[in-house]
């Protein structure tokens, strides 16, 4: 077994609220034992002397011996006598050394004499006088004893102790009557108690604190459930509280083991217990309790004991059948159930940690034996708890409700089984790995399926008929489980391969020789059963052959995309986006990806199957994730509008400059070659603007293809009889792809115009249009680079897409015309002369796009300059008309009445309008005026610079 099963268990009696040792508690037990034996008028119930008890010892005869070994409640428990392991000469020895049920108790609780003598002389005293359930043992041996009765004064202050403990605990910490919260009594003995753990306590009849400590032990032991401080005429009550009158019990029930042998049940049992029951009115035990806690003493040392001596088991679980009975006739006792649930709580989670995984800790030589007994406890154990009624196999399923039996060992099966399974894969695996490259060697799933089949076998002939007689169909469960188990690893092995072998062929014909053995099982066990085992059967997916084929097609098409999109990865890579590649201008890897999506379909279509027809969304599904993938990549890196246009300056007031920074001189005189350089773009360069149409060149040209593919799709599908429904949803497959490609054109639009204004041309655009003097750095270079630019790019884009692209460079070339003027910064200011000039140059930028007919629609051109024409005439508004709007449509925008008597400074949305407060603000902030300056300085206190 293994060595995990002998681990210590939790005893379900909780524990004291006190330090009592198990040596303390086990000296307690057997003070209260000889107390109720002597006062119960048993032998030598005085005083007895060495030679006294040697002449008891001798007294001892065969016939003794005979009536001992002759155990009635052995037999009830079905517990065996003990076996003889030494020769007759050893066994004289034992029966010379221990004669008397009293001095065998001795023996088995460790008992020294010269303790059992002092116990005995001190109860010989108050035993004649009133009997043990009459008196508070503790209090009775605090005063009969003295120091002088000890080897030395620690031994008497420890003994000490240990009874003040003992009231301490039976009084204060563990009372059967619940203590009134107006009583007084137990202060003053919490009082006492901690005044003599200090200072030993001065115990004769005459000492103040000793009367002290008599009454109020007797006022608290004495109570009635009344809580009526008067003497019980019929016992007092100082032990038997719960737990500790369970924990003082289970230190005598430990005595019914042999010292010698801890696994092994005294001959003497009957004697034994019928003297440990002398203890009940003390303890407050009757036979429930003493049931419920024989029955854990059992358990608890078969559990802890190596597990060696199976009798024990079987004994406990014959007392659990009474402690059923028990059970019914004491629910409405609030101790008893606690004890109840605690104790038998205990017992089913250590048996149910073995049932849950019972191929590990059961074989075919002990499983008849043991198993059953194991189970039976874990069984009626739940039972009990739950108030079920009985074990009875009768009436198994009731409502379609499986009982507790059933419902329990259905769960024990099926988690040991897919253990067990696990140990068998674990152990093929390691077989296969020592004996790689021999000939003739089974594939790993075809070695699996026999091994599981030998499994299966083995539990038929094994565990079903034990585990048959709580639940009908056993071994149906057990097989259908393993079924289970199989078919998920079967799953994965056939996902891990993409075409049809010898080794898959092999692993088939062993899965389905497996099915049919585990089916035959499962049918052969349902022959009694109300539906012949078909719930089972139905549990029991097949493998079928289909499925399998399915499940391979899949493979192949998950591997066929994967190794798609790794080529997508690497050629992605290598791609360098150059227009002359081909005729069409569009990249040579997208000519390549549609080559071997194709090739994937037509492929697809020559599979030697007949559910192409189910099986191609799939591929299509896959393919689709590709193809948008390449998509995603051809546009990553190429920026969107925030990449390429500036950030707007904070807003200044503008100051007379008679000189421009030489910063801006230097810039007007770049050659015009360098740009030239720019526009035809960089061998080197994958974001220039030619290599920026060819991606877009290449998005149009997948998006057109697209459509040729799903057409050709749909064909294969008419000719190969599939229905309309799966034809037209065909037509829809490759719409995720599509549109894809429709945002990523407009995306690598919006970033080409941006890049060509914002950065490609920023030297004649941002950074040198209207920089100083307005006349001097007009539009004029802008436009003569922007047109080459334009016809790059008409050269270069798709008849498809060019307007698109142009139509972009024009809206953000507005766009830019706009930030130049109420964003350009400090080195820009214009007066109200410069309102021709900049009109002027506006409708040159128009005319560029119109270029007398031959460029974009005029209607275009006119929808998207309306924003900057209406802008314009700000520019030609006098100041202080230009102010007076100014605070008209401040104020107008105001949502509160408050605000109004200070303008407040309007937010820069970037939605010019020239009714918009921040676009007349900027007009103001860039006029090259005095009374503009003064209004914005003490209105705002804006700065003059940066």
């Amino acid at each position: 077994m293994p060595s995990e099963c002998t681990e210590p268990l939790t005893s379900p009696f909780g524990e004291l609220a006190t330090n009592l040792s198990d040596s303390e508690l086990r000296e307690t037990a057997y003070e209260i034992l000889v107390g109720a034996r002597l006062s119960s008028g048993g032998k030598s119930s005085t005083y007895a002397s060495d030679s006294e008890k040697n002449s008891e010892r001798a007294a001892a005869t065969p016939q003794t011996l005979t009536s001992r070994a002759a155990s009635k409640v052995k037999k009830a428990l079905g517990l065996r006598s003990r076996r003889k392991k030494a020769s007759e000469k050893a066994e004289s020895e034992r029966v010379k050394k221990v004669s008397t049920i009293g001095e065998t108790m001795r023996v088995q609780m460790r008992v020294s004499e010269q303790m059992d003598s002092r116990v005995r002389k001190a109860l010989s005293k108050v035993a004649a006088d009133q009997k043990i359930e009459l008196m508070v043992l503790p209090l009775e041996m605090l005063q009969q004893l003295k120091p002088s009765d000890f080897p030395n004064q620690e031994e008497y202050e420890a003994w000490q102790r240990r009874n003040l403990k003992l009231l301490e605990a039976g009084l204060l910490l563990h009372p059967l009557v619940p203590l009134d919260d107006e009583n007084t009594a137990p202060q003053q003995l919490r009082g006492i108690i901690d005044g003599a753990l200090e200072k030993p306590l001065e115990t004769s009849k005459n000492n103040e604190t000793m009367q002290a400590l008599r009454t109020v032990v007797l006022s608290l032991a004495c109570r009635t459930s009344n809580n009526i401080g008067s003497v019980s005429e019929t016992s007092t009550h100082w032990a038997d509280g719960f737990p500790m009158n369970l924990k003082i019990y289970q230190m005598l029930l430990e005595a019914c083991f042999d010292v010698n042998d801890e696994t092994s049940v005294i001959e003497e049992l009957d004697e034994v217990l019928e003297l440990i029951k002398k203890t009940w009115l003390v303890l407050g035990m009757n036979q429930m309790l003493h049931n419920l806690c024989f029955l854990w003493i059992l358990f608890n040392r078969y559990a802890t004991m190596d597990q060696a001596e199976g009798d024990l088991l079987s004994a406990g679980n014959n007392l659990l059948i009474k402690v059923e009975n028990d059970a019914k006739a004491m629910k409405g006792d609030e101790n008893y159930c606690r004890m109840l649930s605690s104790t038998l709580g205990a017992i089913s989670s250590w048996a149910e940690k073995r049932l849950l995984g019972y191929h590990r800790y059961f074989r075919s030589d002990n499983a008849e034996s043991t198993m059953g007994c194991v189970v039976s406890m874990a069984v009626l154990s739940v039972k009990i708890m739950e108030g079920g009624e009985g074990i009875s196999n009768e009436d198994h399923i009731e409502g379609n409700e499986m009982d507790v039996g059933q419902e329990k060992v259905d769960a024990y099966i099926k988690s040991s089984l897919r253990a067990a399974f696990v140990q068998i894969m674990e152990t093929v695996k390691s077989s296969k790995s020592s004996s790689t490259g021999q000939q003739n060697e089974l594939p790993f799933m075809a070695k699996l399926a026999e091994d599981v089949s030998t499994l299966a076998f083995t539990e038929k002939e094994t565990f079903s008929p034990i585990l048959k007689r709580w639940h009908p169909l056993a071994a149906g469960v057990a097989v259908a489980t393993l079924h289970s188990c199989y078919g998920n690893e079967l799953k994965q092995y056939v996902s891990s391969i993409d075409e049809l072998t010898p080794d898959v062929l092999e692993v088939m014909k062993g899965a389905d020789k497996l099915e049919k053995d585990l089916v035959q099982i499962a049918v052969e066990n349902s022959e009694d059963s109300e539906d012949g085992g078909k719930s089972i059967i139905r549990e029991m997916l097949p493998y079928e052959a289909d499925s399998v084929t399915s499940n391979l097609v899949k493979s192949w098409i998950k591997t066929r995309t994967d190794r798609l999109k790794e080529w997508v990865d690497r050629n992605l890579q290598q791609e360098v986006w150059d227009p002359r590649a081909n005729r069409e201008r569009f990249a040579l890897s997208a000519v390549e990806v549609l080559r071997i999506v194709d090739e994937a379909f037509e492929a697809f279509f020559l599979l030697p199957i007949t559910t192409h027809s189910a099986l191609l969304p799939d591929l299509a599904t896959g393919i689709n994730s590709c193809l948008q993938h390449y998509i995603s990549m051809a546009k990553f890196g190429c920026g969107t509008q925030s990449t390429y246009v500036p950030t707007m300056p904070p807003l200044t007031r503008c100051s007379r400059r008679s000189k421009l920074p030489s910063v801006f001189k230097k810039k007007e005189k770049v050659p015009k070659k360098s740009q030239a350089g720019t526009v035809n773009g960089n061998e080197n360069d994958s974001f220039g603007t030619p290599q920026m149409c060819c991606r877009i060149n290449t998005l149009n040209y997948i998006q057109n293809e697209l459509n040729v593919l799903a057409k050709r799709d749909i064909t294969h599908l008419s000719n190969s009889g599939t229905n309309q429904d799966i034809a037209d949803r065909m037509e829809k497959v490759f719409e995720l792809s599509a549109a894809a490609c429709v945002e990523g054109i407009q995306q690598l639009c919006e970033a080409t115009a941006n890049k060509v204004i914002f950065q490609d041309l920023s030297h004649f655009f941002w950074d040198g249009l209207y920089i100083g003097e307005v006349s001097s750095t007009r539009i004029d270079p802008f436009l003569q680079e922007l047109d080459h630019y334009l016809e790059v790019i008409s050269i270069t884009v798709h008849d498809k897409v060019r307007t698109q692209v142009i139509t972009e460079v024009m809206k953000v070339s507005f766009d830019g015309f706009l930030m130049v003027l109420l964003a350009g910064g400090p080195p820009r200011a214009f007066t109200l002369q410069d309102y021709e000039i900049i009109d002027e140059d506006f409708n040159f930028l128009t005319d560029l796009f119109w270029s007398n007919g031959d460029g974009l629609p005029a209607e275009l051109i006119e929808q998207f300059s309306t924003k900057v024409k209406d802008i314009l005439p700000l520019f030609n508004t006098d100041t202080d008309s230009l102010i007076e709007k100014f605070k008209q449509v401040t104020l107008e925008s105001c949502a509160s009445s408050s605000a109004k008597s200070k303008l407040p400074l309007p937010p820069t949305t970037g939605q010019w309008s020239p009714t918009e407060p921040n676009t007349v603000l900027r007009v103001l902030c860039y006029r090259n005026d005095e009374t503009a300056a003064k209004f914005l300085k003490k209105t705002y206190h804006l700065p003059k610079r940066l």
